[in-house]
């Protein structure tokens, strides 16, 4: 019994001796990884182990028929909405749940009133009332009645006089609606006049089902401004009636040209439709001529239809210049993208190359992920500087060479993530904006034979695009927090979303996995919730078994920490001080966060190797030692020699001989 208490005593100094050693040269403890302590969410029927819908996965649908006026004499739009709301789910639901997006814009909102004084891109004085429902019909199993919602902030309602039935229930709502357009709407839409005429950028503009999931049951986050959106899929019918003078550039498929463009637009169209290079529609010379429209009296009605989507926007103005041309798409589908911009913007450098951008972004995307399901694609210039819609984009007019090319594809891309790979905007930007940033960084290099790939706007050292060490050293919030923790700074706060997300996908394709694991894992989680919702862990999971890696270490310090990576070379000794039997070199990870080792080591004779170290290294301690073959002695070890890892501190990644 004395000789087990020594021993455990014993036990206890050696800890205590290498506790006190550590705890002097690294902040990294092990048991923050190697501990079972981050697990995800335990598989269901509904959302499998291995990252895809479960064989009872289910998720409601809306489909959606709008009526919209567009009146320029009040700067409003009035229309009515008919949802039909199928309830999937396993659960009756007694109310059903809204988002009214518009009543952001009222001065007492509580997105209005989270806004800090620091924040240039939300803050304004173009209050308006908000939306104001006018109406509310319900219809169900042959019964109609009218309520009176509950409207609290951006959210609304619906209270039932008899639950909707599970697995297949379905409800009609018509509402009645209308809102003043405002100016600016948060750099989501919004207005801008011009010479020629009045641009609209219009989103946000019907009342939209929240998402009842398997997850949280009804998703009644307000809008805040900074998170944007979680919607429903369905098929969207809408008709938009608007001063007959305007060309309305509408989400999704135009069904009755004929009454709205005239027979010189629809040949052009035509043209378009057969073609790779751009394609006048409407020439900057052209724009106000009475023989460019069907009539010059009244208001028209565009009709559009857009399915298996999650939602739609428009724009219309009687000054734009449009073009178009053909996508190419992988299955051989006959496709479209459009371009219009103010007669300014129809310069080499500006959006004269818009719809080049579009198109070749699209087909990048579609080859490489997912192709493009639906038949057409805008890119519209006005006021808004980037915002996305399914198929439907709007961009600064001002914007020209590669800061354009950047803001189309980022913005289309965003018709993958997170319009096809239905994720939760308002919780995980990162999701979403981080997803579509890594796939627009890896597009710039096949764009044009990589004609922007150098150039200054994605690698100098004030681009928000490229990774600037700041942003992990000073980061605010963990990636996991929600967006209204995050400041707009592009360095530290909202902007770590894009960029430190994008460089951790890098880092797992070409320096944790490899290009063809990542690459197969990265699309099989995108076919795998087309048009569903995911959750983080359904994504980790998804990477964790494509990829055969269990990367819940890397999860849990790039998307729920803000640790830092700083690794060290400490030492170089010989094995029996001789070199010629190996030298034993050690390192130290001084920081929170964990990445593999990659070692270039110099000998005195000349010879030069590159050791790769695994991530698991890490499993016993900040302190690592081994074995390299060497013949003569080490001139030189380098960590990191290409840069490839955030570390924080480069100045102990060398040593020398000469020290």
């Amino acid at each position: 019994m004395k000789k087990l208490l020594l021993f455990c005593l014993q036990l206890i100094g050696i800890g205590f001796l290498y506790a006190q050693e550590t705890g002097k040269t690294t902040k990294y403890d092990p048991q923050d990884f190697y501990l079972p302590a981050f697990n995800p969410t335990a598989a269901n029927a509904f959302r499998s182990a291995k990252g895809t819908p479960g064989p009872m996965y289910w998720q409601n649908k809306a489909d959606y028929l709008i009526h919209a006026t567009l009146s320029e004499k009040d700067t409003n739009i009035t229309g009515d909405v008919i949802i039909t709301y199928t309830n999937n789910s396993p659960d009756n639901l007694d109310y059903l749940w809204l988002q009214l997006d518009q009543n952001l814009l009222t001065a007492t909102s509580r997105g209005t009133l989270m806004i800090a004084a620091s924040d240039n891109r939300f803050v304004t004085k173009d209050f308006t009332s908000g939306i104001q429902i006018t109406a509310v019909v319900v219809t169900y199993q042959g019964k109609t009645y009218k309520l009176q919602p509950v409207i609290t902030d951006t959210r609304m309602q619906v209270r039932l006089n008899s639950p909707v039935s599970s697995k297949g229930g379905i409800v009609s709502l018509k509402i009645n609606y209308r809102f003043v357009i405002p100016q600016y709407g948060f750099d989501r839409m919004g207005r801008m006049h011009t010479d020629k005429g009045e641009i609209y950028e219009i989103a946000q503009w019907y009342p939209r089902m929240c998402v009842y999931d398997d997850v949280e049951g009804w998703n009644t986050l307000p809008y805040t401004g900074k998170g944007e959106f979680y919607c429903e899929y369905g098929n969207f019918d809408y008709y938009i009636t608007a001063p007959s003078e305007m060309i309305v550039y509408g989400a999704g498929d135009l069904q009755n040209p004929t009454a709205v463009l005239t027979a010189e637009e629809i040949k052009r169209l035509a043209l378009a439709a057969n073609s790779d290079k751009s394609v006048y529609i409407i020439k900057a010379d052209e724009i106000g001529k009475p023989e460019m429209r069907p009539t010059n009296k009244g208001n028209l009605t565009w009709h559009f239809n857009m399915k298996n989507t999650r939602d739609v926007a428009f724009a219309a103005s009687k000054g734009l210049v449009w073009d178009a041309a053909k996508i190419n798409l992988p299955s051989g589908r006959k496709a479209m993208v459009m371009s219009a911009y103010p007669p300014e913007s129809d310069v080499i450098d500006g959006f004269k190359r818009s719809t080049e951008y579009l198109k070749t972004s699209i087909e990048i995307y579609s080859a490489k992920y997912l192709e493009f399901p639906w038949n057409t694609a805008y890119s519209i210039g006005g006021p808004v500087a980037g915002m996305e819609y399914p198929g439907l984009t709007f961009n600064d007019y001002k914007e020209k060479t590669a800061a354009l090319w950047m803001v189309i594809a980022h913005e289309i891309g965003h018709s993958w993530y997170p319009m096809i790979v239905g994720s939760n905007e308002r919780k995980y930007p990162w999701q979403d904006e981080g997803f579509n940033t890594f796939i627009n960084l890896d597009a710039k290099d096949f764009f044009n034979k990589a004609e922007y790939a150098s150039d200054p706007y994605f690698t100098g050292k004030d681009s928000w695009i490229a990774l600037n060490l700041d942003s992990l050293t000073a980061q605010q919030q963990p990636l996991m927090a929600g967006p209204a923790t995050m400041s707009e700074s592009l360095v530290t706060g909202f902007g770590t979303y894009y960029n430190k997300t994008a460089y951790g996908l890098k880092l797992l394709r070409y320096h944790i996995l490899d290009k063809d694991r990542f690459d197969y894992a990265f699309r099989k989680y995108t076919e795998a919730w087309a048009f569903k919702h995911p959750t983080p862990y359904d994504f980790f999971n998804a990477m964790n078994n494509a990829a055969g890696e269990d990367l819940n270490w890397f999860w849990k310090e790039w998307f729920f920490t803000t640790w830092t990576l700083d690794q060290s070379v400490s030492n170089v000794t010989y094995v029996d001080n001789d070199p010629t039997k190996g030298a034993l070199i050690t390192i130290k990870n001084n920081g929170k966060m964990i990445m593999p080792v990659i070692i270039s080591v110099e000998q005195v004779n000349g010879e030069k190797g590159t050791i790769k170290l695994p991530v698991e290294i890490w499993q016993r301690g900040g302190i690592w030692t081994f074995n390299y073959p060497s013949t003569t002695k080490i001139n030189k070890v380098i960590l990191d020699p290409e840069n490839v890892f955030p570390d924080v501190d480069r100045k102990n990644n060398e040593w020398s001989n000469a020290k």
